[in-house]
């Protein structure tokens, strides 16, 4: 597959939650800026401030700010901005949450993450999901099926990623973040959406 081309593209780079992909997440923002993307991080509360297992938020914040420039968004407030300023063209969630799908459904802004997706679309412009959720063919499933029939949104191609173990668990493909984005930006979901999911293991 041809290489995707996102020369001059502003991209918001928006990370919530699903510690286990946080390295997967800040490898998908490399590769956008790879592929030509000028990035605009934006970290969720908890993301940037939970140490787990999987690493202190430093780990992942200060990558984020060298692929960056040194620009972090942090805060509601900081993320207000982003539509009103027309500072994106393309918005990706990656990891997006089941608890973010949640939000985004039903319109609830009580953080940082929403606040940039809600801001970024007032412009109308393609926001993509990238997803990583225990619960997506559970209760985050209605939430899914909405946001997949929502003008502007765009999905990652995910699967399930250990459907013996955790048979309602979905996982977006990372590495397809570039492509879809690229696609997305020319008004496409990128196809297959359906594919075999990114183990955890």
């Amino acid at each position: 597959m041809q290489m995707a081309d996102l020369s001059g593209i502003r991209l918001g780079f928006a990370l919530c939650g699903s510690f286990c992909n946080a390295a997967r997440a800040v490898a998908a923002a490399e590769a956008c800026v790879c592929a030509g993307a000028s990035l605009l991080p934006v970290v969720s509360e908890h993301f940037a401030s939970i140490p787990t297992r999987f690493g202190a938020p430093e780990d992942f914040l200060s990558p984020l700010r060298t692929l960056s420039g040194g620009r972090l968004i942090r805060s509601i407030t900081e993320a207000e901005p982003i539509g009103p300023k027309n500072l994106t063209d393309a918005l990706a969630v990656c990891p997006c949450t089941g608890n973010l799908l949640a939000k985004l459904s039903a319109g609830i802004t009580d953080g940082t993450v929403p606040m940039a997706v809600k801001s970024h679309l007032r412009g109308g412009k393609p926001v993509i999901l990238c997803i990583a959720t225990n619960d997506g063919l559970a209760a985050s499933a209605r939430n899914l099926g909405d946001l997949l029939n929502r003008r502007h949104y765009y999905f990652v191609p995910f699967g399930q990623d250990d459907p013996v173990r955790k048979p309602t668990s979905l996982v977006a493909d990372f590495s397809l973040l570039p492509d879809t984005v690229e696609a997305a930006l020319r008004g496409s979901q990128l196809q297959p959406v359906l594919c075999r999911g990114i183990s955890d293991g």
